[in-house]
């Protein structure tokens, strides 16, 4: 699972219990639930504008047992650690924005290029291969040198080995002779689509034709 997903997933989750919860402070705050003719449960966090969020009761029900400070404490704890580990996670960038280009011969001057731009060239180099489906590259940082991480999807039927010279001998040669760098290495992960059985196939075929799904 990507940052990104993760990321979308974990502001998704935390979205809604903050929604819920104002809106259940909301209808109790404007005693939504008299006016509408609601009958909350007897445990609903409020249901009155008069009434606390958190009861007397429950907040020293659990006050004189010896394991509620520290669980309290606890919990509260993991929570500021993981959301500080979060956000330095947010901030530690894995990619490249740009590249710097050797300019031999030339002092004073520095070039950078920026890293989508040789991503995408990679790519569209990748991709003229009629049996690729779906090609991305990303420029990653690296202890000595910027490294190339690829993903490649081929059809089914596709050759994995004559992507690899064609990704060697084209894209990625075409990359180190327009920047002039000594060398770029690259991780290329490739997969190669499976071939739906014949019978899926004729069955996908006569639901195209409008003819009923046959069990």
């Amino acid at each position: 699972m990507t940052r990104t997903v993760v990321n979308r997933v974990l502001l998704g989750v935390v979205g809604v219990v903050v929604l819920g919860c104002g809106v259940l402070v909301l209808a109790g705050g404007f005693d939504l639930y008299r006016r509408l003719g609601v009958d909350p449960p007897s445990w609903w966090p409020l249901t009155s504008p008069d009434q606390p969020v958190v009861s007397k009761p429950s907040r020293w029900r659990w006050a004189g047992s010896s394991w509620w400070w520290p669980t309290v404490i606890g919990v509260l704890s993991v929570l500021v650690v993981g959301m500080a580990w979060w956000l330095v996670a947010q901030l530690r960038r894995t990619g490249l924005s740009s590249i710097a280009v050797p300019t031999p011969g030339v002092g004073g001057l520095r070039l950078r290029v920026s890293a989508r731009a040789l991503e995408e060239a990679l790519e569209n180099g990748t991709a003229v291969l009629p049996e690729v489906e779906r090609a991305g590259v990303r420029l990653v940082r690296a202890p000595r040198h910027p490294r190339l991480r690829g993903a490649v999807r081929l059809t089914p039927g596709g050759d994995p080995v004559g992507l690899v010279e064609h990704f060697e001998d084209g894209p990625r040669t075409d990359a180190l002779g327009s920047l002039g760098l000594a060398e770029l290495p690259a991780d290329l992960r490739i997969r190669v689509l499976q071939r739906a059985p014949v019978e899926r196939r004729r069955w996908f075929r006569r639901r195209r034709r409008g003819h009923p799904r046959v069990v």
